[in-house]
């Protein structure tokens, strides 16, 4: 892989971004941080994209990636969640292309942060079925399956049994992390709704290890050591930087296909 590439994570209040060093999993320089415009239209965003990118002085050719809360299928928008609804049916990743003028390549935000946990944190090496977990505001979640990202998978939707969990209307507003602080539970009773939700992903999916990210898992022995599952569970080790450093692993790699697909049939790279 390439040393280096662009991510950049777009969230509901701030766009976040900076070159990666991907031998490494580290940013390679400091971030930059720009608030998400209100509202946040396709239009918006992009300006705000390519002004984050003008703050850097980047080659040309360096591929940039950018997470985005959404389902993602083939580069467009089929959700939106935290940002404008107009954004659903929007090609993002052709908007930004032609924005920026760089070669960008949009994921699922949770994606990345999985990809980012995959090559250089607590999921690197692991075979079988690996959950990534993100407790925020929501629950955010990513699939592997021997290495390879199974995407958009929304497990943070799922509904749970029993006689608490159906007044909730889906999981993650049953055992979010700003669930645990909005109804000021203490760490035990959260962590007994987590256990119901983790039990009930390991039944339909027996993974081989999950790993449980998002800002909560800095305090992550106070609620993990309570959960009694079969599946290993462990912390998220690249917490802050994942969304970054995932969408610029995964703009490499989408930009080495793409140049070995064009080789192939004698083709020039370009979107």
């Amino acid at each position: 892989m390439s040393k280096k590439a662009f991510g950049i994570d777009i969230g509901g209040s701030g766009i976040k971004g900076a070159p990666v060093d991907l031998k490494k999993g580290k940013l390679a320089e400091d971030r930059l941080r720009l608030e998400t415009p209100q509202p946040s239209t396709p239009e918006a965003v992009a300006d705000t994209v390519a002004e984050l990118l003008a703050g850097f002085e980047i080659a040309d050719d360096m591929p940039v990636g950018v997470t985005f809360p959404a389902v993602i299928q083939q580069g467009v928008a089929l959700t939106a969640a935290n940002v404008d609804k107009s954004w659903i049916g929007t090609d993002v990743d052709s908007l930004l292309t032609e924005r920026t003028g760089h070669d960008v390549f949009v994921v699922n935000d949770a994606d990345a942060a999985g990809i980012a946990e995959m090559e250089f944190g607590a999921g690197r090496g692991t075979k079988g079925v690996v959950l990534v977990v993100t407790l925020g505001t929501g629950v955010g979640s990513a699939m592997f399956v021997d290495g390879r990202l199974v995407p958009n998978a929304e497990l943070g939707h799922l509904h749970l049994a029993g006689e608490a969990a159906r007044a909730y209307p889906d999981a993650e507003k049953y055992m979010a992390s700003s669930v645990r602080e909005i109804e000021d539970l203490d760490w035990e009773t959260w962590a007994g709704r987590l256990q119901e939700y983790f039990a009930h992903v390991e039944f339909l999916f027996s993974p081989t290890r999950i790993i449980v990210g998002g800002g909560v898992s800095k305090k992550h022995e106070k609620f993990l050591p309570l959960l009694d599952l079969r599946t290993e569970i462990v912390p998220a080790e690249l917490r802050n930087e994942a969304g970054i450093v995932g969408a610029a692993v995964l703009a490499r790699r989408e930009e080495k296909a793409l140049q070995k697909k064009d080789t192939k049939h004698g083709k020039k790279h370009g979107k």
